[in-house]
């Protein structure tokens, strides 16, 4: 059907055309290379709606939602790139989209970064996109009311739930390929700590995503753990430790974050070609760790479990 409309040389049903191409993007993993060439401009040119109304922004919601979730299908650039930056931009001078219809535009982009390197300026300086992330994830944390518990008054996720999962899903995506660092870089941190910190007591699988989303910063690298500590992340998740109420969950979250600084800094190969940018990076991360009263704490879970003794002995002793 979408074949056959597309093909039509008249009286084509723009609007029918863009409810098939959702349809099948929600319904298929796999998509053809073909259907990908129809489908990705059926639905970029629904998301360049830019009327200001209730039913248009449904509309452009759904159609960039649709694009959003697209698998693991690569894109010609040709196919999506103008547009798609066009949306983005337009967003970002009017503010026409609504939250969920942004981070989609954002998280067809980011995946399609994930595949193509070559978008990292596009993405980082163009767009702005640890900028913008970071604003829509302190916007979207002051719409949650974090002092519901797990009982019968949270039943479901919210609507800001799920698009705070998202952005943070995006995040750990960015994280993983972007090379560029900068003081907004430091920002989309700073938000994930503000994040972190609201989440802590009732909302565990937002905390974990926050969690992961520091680990994918430290594996790009050791010196990425300056980044962490001037968002203050490091800060953010030893200040668990302090908790009567933090459970075993939790720890185990904490320790596999500490763990993954524990690898990166035992690399000796990176070592001997960065070794002053390394000692200048430890110094760092043992001076804010002894300012914040962290030390007693270290020592005290040291013996206790094998994780974290790997990386207390590599502070200590490396």
């Amino acid at each position: 059907m979408i074949v056959e409309e597309e093909q039509k040389k008249e009286e084509k049903d723009d609007n029918l055309l863009t409810d098939l191409c959702e349809c099948y993007i929600f319904l298929y993993f796999h998509i053809s290379p073909e259907m990908i060439s129809i489908c990705v401009p059926c639905l970029l040119k629904a998301a360049s709606n830019k009327e200001v109304n209730e039913e248009v922004q449904k509309e452009v919601e759904m159609a960039l939602l649709a694009l959003s979730s697209i698998k693991d299908q690569k894109a010609k650039r040709e196919l999506y790139l103008n547009e798609i930056k066009e949306i983005i931009k337009f967003h970002q001078k009017h503010h026409n989209l609504t939250q969920l219809a942004y981070q989609s535009a954002w998280k067809f982009l980011i995946k399609e970064f994930f595949i193509d390197k070559s978008l990292e300026e596009v993405i980082t300086n163009e767009l702005h996109f640890a900028r913008e992330a970071g604003r829509e994830l302190e916007e979207l944390t002051k719409c949650v009311d974090w002092k519901i518990g797990k009982g019968k008054e949270r039943e479901k996720e919210t609507k800001e739930e799920l698009t705070l999962i998202r952005w943070l899903e995006v995040d750990e995506n960015y994280f993983r390929r972007c090379e560029s660092k900068n003081e907004e870089y430091v920002g989309l941190i700073r938000s994930i700590v503000k994040l972190f910190r609201a989440a802590k007591d009732n909302y565990g699988n937002i905390y974990k995503k926050c969690i992961l989303s520091f680990e994918k910063v430290v594996h790009k690298g050791f010196m990425n753990v300056d980044y962490l500590l001037k968002g203050g992340a490091i800060d953010a998740v030893l200040e668990e430790m302090h908790r009567p109420t933090l459970n075993k969950k939790m720890i185990g979250e904490i320790f596999d974050f500490l763990e993954s600084i524990s690898e990166e800094i035992k690399d000796k190969n990176i070592f001997e070609r960065k070794e002053e940018k390394r000692k200048i990076m430890k110094r760092n991360l043992f001076e804010k760790m002894e300012e914040e009263g962290y030390e007693d704490i270290l020592i005290s879970f040291h013996k206790g479990f094998r994780d974290f003794s790997a990386f207390y002995e590599v502070l200590i002793y490396l």
